[in-house]
């Protein structure tokens, strides 16, 4: 009989000082400055190493400067890179004329980017890719590049 006054006494003072550790916390964290943002009027700094999709490179003469050699695609785990390209006459080397990324599937891994022996690939700085249709995240990396006015259209 003693034991079970004993334990219940236990279990009400141990209960009473976990609500008071969590009413302290409360009454604590609610005279600090606030660490959220007022999104989208404000945006945070993103952190140098930010690994957002793939984005392609392009050269001086504004051509992307993958060469299609598919590393890019056979590094990927996910299989979400789709390369293809031809060889122009009087081009020292092939040109991409497909490059997909199915964003639905990446893993941001980077793999892809390691495996680059051209640097013909980076990360992109965009985080906000919100939509409600798959089909926005299949992006064709060559209108990307000829969007950005820095690929000869």
């Amino acid at each position: 009989m003693k034991s079970d006054l004993r334990s219940y006494l236990k279990e009400i003072i141990g209960g009473s000082i976990s609500l008071l550790t969590g009413m302290w916390i409360t009454l604590r964290q609610s005279f600090r400055k606030p660490v959220t943002v007022s999104y989208p009027y404000r945006t945070l700094k993103l952190p140098e190493r930010f690994r957002g999709h793939i984005e392609l490179k392009a050269d001086e003469q504004g051509w992307a400067k993958c060469v299609v050699c598919m590393a890019c695609q056979k590094a990927c785990p996910s299989f979400c890179i789709k390369v293809n390209g031809y060889k122009p006459a009087g081009m020292p080397r092939k040109v991409a004329t497909i490059y997909i990324l199915d964003f639905t599937t990446c893993s941001l891994c980077g793999l892809c980017v390691e495996s680059c022996r051209f640097d013909a690939l980076m990360f992109s700085r965009e985080y906000n890719l919100a939509s409600f249709r798959k089909e926005d995240y299949v992006m064709d990396m060559l209108e990307r590049l000829r969007r950005r006015r820095i690929c000869r259209p």
